[in-house]
């Protein structure tokens, strides 16, 4: 019997009252400026109220439901991710491995690098893979999910405009790194994305949306806020506003097109040395050495 899967990618504004929001850290993103009272916002992740409350919520509809949330572990502190089962039981957390650090994106002040490695999840209605953000840019991610058996790639994000040069528009390259992650692996990529204008006190960002589900050859399939998808490719300009969209994924015809395409089977990783290096030497030189 053929297991079809139903993803959904969200999209809304993020307000500054975190009882309205259920999404990334209930605020506005608050690293666009450096406070260390911004380290309180973080909670254990027994004591994160987005986990508990969508934990209730996936119980009560059961849907499975990767939540991010700032977590705090003694004294670190992680952009975290938790995968929330159907039955409302957290699977186990991500936290993040790519920590960005520059104008109006200053998590590397907050964040700790993630030091749980990559994660997938088996969950009610397949195996799940899930990268946060930054994480997103990164082949490696998409590829270590991928080989570790992830059906389905999902990205919690909050990406738009540069702070210091507002005219800056990296909505394309975004979009089409992700879809990149979806055809190399041939495994389908959902990415969720915020709206609106955040501004603190010396930086604002307008954030991008473009919210969307990616099939397993990188076509676009639906996309939040599209008028129209024309030939499998995103929208130019989606309008920003919130909504939702869903696909219906066959995820035992995905396994065989994608084991149809050899490319896991054609893999060298004999010949990887220079990925596992900062400088792309031949030679891996281990921190013992």
């Amino acid at each position: 019997m053929p297991r079809v899967v139903k993803v959904a990618a969200t999209q809304l504004e993020i307000t500054r009252d975190p009882e309205e929001n259920l999404e990334l850290f209930e605020n506005w993103y608050f690293c666009q400026e450096q406070k260390g009272e911004y380290f309180d916002w973080a909670k254990p992740l027994e004591e994160s109220k987005p986990v508990q409350r969508l934990s209730k919520l996936a119980k009560e509809l059961g849907v499975v439901l990767p939540v991010s949330f700032f977590e705090r572990v003694n004294n670190a502190h992680f952009n975290s991710l938790a995968m929330i089962d159907a039955d409302g039981s957290v699977l186990g957390v991500y936290h993040k491995s790519h920590i960005p650090d520059g104008p109006g994106y200053q998590e590397k002040f907050y964040f700790s690098p993630g030091d749980t490695g990559f994660k997938v999840w088996d969950t009610k209605f397949g195996r799940l893979g899930a990268g946060i953000c930054w994480d997103q840019w990164f082949p490696e991610t998409a590829r270590s999910l991928a080989l570790m058996g992830a059906e389905v790639l999902f990205y919690p994000t909050a990406i738009g405009g540069e702070p210091e040069d507002p005219s800056y528009n990296s909505y394309p390259h975004w979009t089409r790194t992700m879809l990149g992650h979806a055809a190399a692996n041939l495994v389908p990529v959902v990415a969720s994305n915020r709206i609106g204008t955040e501004t603190w006190a010396k930086s604002s960002i307008t954030f991008y949306g473009g919210s969307f589900i990616s099939g397993q050859r990188g076509e676009v399939l639906a996309q939040v806020g599209a008028k129209e998808l024309k030939g499998g490719n995103l929208h130019p300009n989606p309008d920003k506003v919130e909504g939702f969209v869903v696909h219906a994924f066959d995820l035992d015809q995905c396994r065989t097109n994608r084991l149809g395409w050899g490319v896991f089977r054609d893999r060298r990783p004999e010949l990887y040395t220079p990925l596992v290096t900062l400088d792309g030497s031949l030679k891996h030189h281990s921190l013992s050495a």
